[in-house]
């Protein structure tokens, strides 16, 4: 797991061809906006969390965000134990999101 800058996180997923977008946030934070193309996985889920990233190709590379980065490390430190290696914490999370956002 690394944890990036947005400006890393953004040039690491768009020159990646095997990037995928993990928002970790709960409904009601998602309901506020999310950054494009992002898949919703909500950390609070639990079990729900741990089966959906069971379905996940594990040869993708993840570029995972939250609020404020730290469920997000959160999620990146499970799914490295659960055998991904490419999972990227977006430190600052959505809160300090510069980029486009858009409204589920």
């Amino acid at each position: 797991m690394s944890d990036l800058s947005q400006q890393d996180w953004i040039s690491n997923l768009n020159s990646d061809s095997k990037s995928i977008i993990l928002d970790v946030r709960t409904d009601a934070e998602v309901e506020e906006g999310m950054i494009p193309e992002a898949k919703h996985l909500d950390i609070h889920q639990g079990q729900d969390f741990i089966s959906a990233l069971e379905k996940l190709d594990k040869t993708n590379s993840y570029y995972v965000y939250c609020r404020s980065g730290a469920r997000s490390g959160q999620a990146c430190s499970i799914m490295q134990q659960m055998g991904f290696e490419k999972a990227y914490n977006l430190l600052g999370g959505f809160n300090d999101w510069k980029g486009e956002t858009i409204i589920p």
